[in-house]
């Protein structure tokens, strides 16, 4: 639905904040006003404000909870299979009362260092009291609506991608989805959850561990209790937005860090199957035997070690409260053990 208060800055207004911006320190902003020195003045959770570029950006008040989460100390974050994936690093959400816009403004001009709180506070006084485009910060529309603000990815504040959100704060009514692409949404939320997923460091076993004998099999395999599925759900309060970002383990990879080396099965992938990935060889199973999963190496490691890398692959899907859903670009996390291999000593008699 088009909201008629969306816009864009004016041309000339957006030199001017990039100036004006940059001299002004974070205003601390919170649900019954906002203060220039980042005091909770409201019963409602803090919001905190900040400068990204020539715009006024919100710390996001997304909510995450996780379900699964692995017990390891030891955890990452997953990297898509698909390196052209872009989720956005920032989005637009509600952020400000008509009333907290205006705080903001006079918590400007209070500033009196050379001047610059009334130059600052001019500029947005033009902007959000003088009509153009709003009038006295929307005052008689207060309890209908909010001024959505630009939210930046943490992990992601240093990307060039963040500046893609440079509209100043616009006016929403409540109830309304404002025409604009980066307007978080059940999708945005999931792309972000894809983002806080605690995986697990993948900590393979080995038979025989750490050292082997050049042309016998190493047995690889996962502890099964350890690798499960992990979701993330991604809440937005106020708005009924929330979604839930599911990680499944389905693969591992092993990568002998050789040329010189075989891999069990050839592909190098070894499937999940009845909840485990390879499986612990046996006692009293011959050291030829061949694994469902691991590698045997052809040449000796020498003075050093070969690098095995192991990298799980995680299958991701998300859903949401308003019935959307679906995949999302597999992920990967892995980690790289070393491996020495000796020739096999021969006795003369």
């Amino acid at each position: 639905m088009h909201v008629s208060g969306l816009i864009s800055s004016p041309r000339w207004l957006a030199p001017v904040l990039a100036v004006a911006v940059a001299l002004v320190p974070c205003v601390a902003y919170a649900g019954g006003g906002l203060t220039g020195g980042g005091e909770n003045v409201g019963s409602e959770k803090q919001a905190k404000g900040s400068r990204q570029g020539k715009n006024l950006n919100v710390e996001t008040r997304i909510q995450t909870t996780v379900k699964g989460s692995p017990k390891s100390t030891k955890t990452g974050t997953l990297t898509p299979v698909n390196s052209n994936w872009d989720p956005p690093a920032c989005w637009y959400e509600p952020a400000y009362s008509p009333k907290e816009i205006e705080a903001a403004v006079k918590a400007i001009r209070q500033m009196k260092v050379f001047g610059i709180g009334d130059f600052v506070g001019g500029v947005f006084d033009s902007y959000y009291k003088d009509g153009n485009p709003y009038k006295n910060y929307n005052l008689d529309k207060q309890g209908e609506g909010q001024f959505w603000a630009a939210a930046v990815d943490e992990k992601r504040k240093d990307e060039p991608e963040t500046q893609a959100c440079d509209k100043l704060p616009f006016w929403v009514e409540d109830g309304q989805t404002p025409d604009e692409p980066l307007a978080v949404s059940p999708k945005i939320l999931a792309e972000y959850a894809y983002g806080q997923i605690p995986v697990p460091d993948t900590q393979i076993k080995m038979a025989p561990e750490g050292e082997t004998k050049v042309n016998l099999p190493t047995w690889v395999w996962l502890d099964k209790a350890k690798f499960k599925k992990i979701s993330v759900t991604a809440s937005l309060p106020g708005t009924g937005l929330s979604a839930t970002t599911t990680a499944e383990p389905v693969s591992l990879t092993l990568a002998p860090g050789t040329e010189d080396a075989e891999t069990y099965p050839s592909s190098g992938e070894c499937l999940i199957d009845n909840g485990r990935i390879g499986e612990p060889r046996a006692k009293g199973t011959p050291a030829d035997t061949a694994p469902p999963c691991g590698v045997r190496y052809l040449r000796s490691s020498g003075d050093g070690a070969y690098e095995l890398q192991a990298t799980l692959t995680w299958k991701v899907t998300w859903t949401s409260t308003n019935g959307q859903g679906g995949e999302l670009p597999a992920g990967e996390f892995g980690a790289a053990q070393d491996v020495v291999v000796r020739e096999v000593q021969s006795v003369n008699r």
